[in-house]
């Protein structure tokens, strides 16, 4: 905050500049000084912030996925989403989890070394007594897990890290694989104490219970693509996922899609009381439709062919007579008029 001189402040300055107290020279290199930033040698920055930007924009796909298996698997309602995305050393990281807790090993086939994925107790606990039968609430417990335990979320850790796959492939095609789990932070040295880590933290809700997940990989093994973690490598590689490869995927898959068909006949506006009045055998006169009339076939609620009634077998059908693409509803009158007048 810039502080107002007194004016007896002001006349003892000037004072003392007149009879050579004070040096202004020496008070102008002193304003002009260059500001030091402070650079620890024992912590270099190995992440530039577009590479951590890029890990972020990364791992927000991975923890929609894992929301979505998560929930599903669970039964219940659970979010996922990104805290934060930090650099720092390994010991920094080890100090700050708690232990015992879930630490899975995750080999990071084709890159070198390993990474750690490691689950807050909170969560670890509710999620067991979820799959156990209970409601998933949890209270503080400070215990290592049973072999029963470990047993469970070794499966979980294993559905999770199927989707790193898919969040890390516009990079390279990861294939994670859970190696071994630890309880105890000292016994996962996977990398020297001083060496860099990036730190991915989440914050997980499952049911009412919160609590943190964190995916730890080392610069050393990140290392052989660091220079694709750039956001303008990660969009061009977005754009060209979009391709044709992906686009006969896609059409393969809706193949088995079904859909709603139905045929519409004809139209007409009556009251409810009309409609509670009708019988078997009563007969309703659509408005504007001629016997010759082509009928409208939808699909999903859309008009996309013109038919004709017809019997097949002792089948009731109906023959495809044209196809209908995005046609307004006026040429749809004027078709169904050319029928009329035929």
């Amino acid at each position: 905050m810039t502080e107002v001189l007194s004016q007896s402040e002001i006349d003892a300055l000037l004072s003392a500049i007149s009879t050579g107290e004070v040096d202004t020279e020496a008070v102008q290199e002193t304003a002009e000084q260059k500001k030091v930033k402070i650079y620890d040698f024992k912590r270099p920055d190995k992440f530039s912030k577009d590479q951590l930007r890029t890990i972020q924009m990364m791992h927000e796909t991975f923890a929609r996925l894992t929301t979505t298996s998560l929930s599903a698997q669970l039964r219940t309602l659970v979010s996922v989403h990104v805290a934060s995305v930090d650099q720092l050393t390994y010991e920094e990281f080890i100090r700050s989890i708690p232990n015992p807790t879930t630490l899975g090993i995750v080999n990071m086939d084709p890159l070198k070394g390993s990474a750690i994925f490691e689950i807050d107790p909170s969560i670890t606990f509710t999620i067991i007594d979820r799959l156990f039968g209970g409601s998933g609430e949890t209270m503080k417990i400070n215990r290592e897990l049973t072999d029963i335990e470990l047993s469970v979320m070794e499966n979980i850790l294993v559905r999770v890290l199927s989707n790193l796959r898919e969040s890390w492939s516009t990079v390279i095609d990861l294939r994670p694989r859970l190696g071994n789990i630890e309880t105890n932070p000292q016994f996962a040295q996977i990398v020297p104490p001083n060496d860099m880590v990036v730190l991915v933290t989440f914050e997980t809700k499952v049911g009412e219970i919160e609590g943190m997940m964190n995916f730890c990989i080392p610069y050393i093994t990140i290392e052989p693509i660091i220079s694709k973690l750039s956001a303008q490598y990660w969009y061009s590689s977005i754009r060209k996922g979009a391709g044709t490869e992906n686009f006969e995927v896609i059409k393969k898959r809706l193949e088995n899609v079904y859909l709603p068909v139905v045929v519409e006949m004809g139209t007409i506006d009556i009251s409810v009381e009309e409609v509670m009045n009708l019988k078997k055998g009563d007969i309703i006169k659509l408005e504007n439709t001629k016997i010759n009339s082509p009928m409208e076939v939808k699909i999903g609620g859309r008009t996309k062919f013109l038919a004709r009634p017809g019997i097949v077998g002792v089948k009731k059908g109906v023959q495809i007579t044209g196809i209908v693409e995005e046609f307004s509803d006026e040429l749809l009158r004027e078709l169904k008029k050319g029928g009329e007048e035929e």
